[in-house]
């Protein structure tokens, strides 16, 4: 069906998919973080690796996502838009700071939107959902930020730099979080099941 809730299996799996996502946003930040040539060149590269894998990642992962079918097809979609920006970057990664401004503007709005719709439509179901909303409200900044300042590449890409360690940081505490907590949930569970089976 539909509308049916996805299994509790893929939803106790869901913390691998911001890990993940953790994972490739701080190996971005790296890349940027430790190399000195910050040209929209360098940019459009590591921004297009980067919306490549997430967007892989996103759109292959998105079964484990702890929602409905419905929220399942919003993350495809992102995962999906990730990789046709990702193409586009690789495919003209010397089209300049005007395409590398725009690339990202436009990635960011939609991402961002998507991510922060999906958050508000299962709003109260888990702090998943408070964590799609805040990913995907930076994410919209991001874009407004690359609309919205005085275009310069070495200030463009260290942007990009700076909020991809903050996307890193925030999913990895945020993964982690959901396992721990579902870790302390079985093991909660545990011991009420032994003390029923001695009744």
């Amino acid at each position: 069906m539909a509308n049916a809730p996805t299994s509790p299996a893929a939803g106790s799996r869901y913390w691998i998919v911001p890990v993940a996502r953790a994972v490739v946003a701080l190996t971005a930040a790296a890349a940027i973080t430790f190399t000195a040539d910050h040209s929209a060149e360098f940019g459009l590269v590591v921004f297009g690796v980067f919306t490549l894998v997430t967007g892989i990642s996103v759109a292959v992962l998105a079964r484990f996502t702890p929602a409905r079918e419905s929220v399942h097809t919003l993350f495809t979609l992102q995962g999906v838009v990730g990789v046709v920006v990702a193409v586009l970057a690789l495919t003209f990664h010397s089209g300049g700071l005007g395409f590398f401004l725009y690339l990202v503007s436009v990635w960011g709005a939609v991402t961002g939107f998507l991510e922060m719709y999906s958050g508000i439509r299962v709003r109260g179901r888990g702090a998943f959902a408070r964590d799609w909303v805040l990913v995907g409200a930076a994410t919209a900044v991001l874009a407004l930020a690359f609309l919205l300042l005085p275009p310069h590449p070495v200030v463009s890409v260290g942007l990009l730099g700076a909020y991809l360690v903050l996307l890193g940081v925030y999913l990895t505490i945020a993964g982690l979080s959901l396992k721990w907590a579902e870790t302390d949930a079985v093991a909660s569970v545990a011991p009420a099941a032994n003390d029923t089976d001695l009744t």
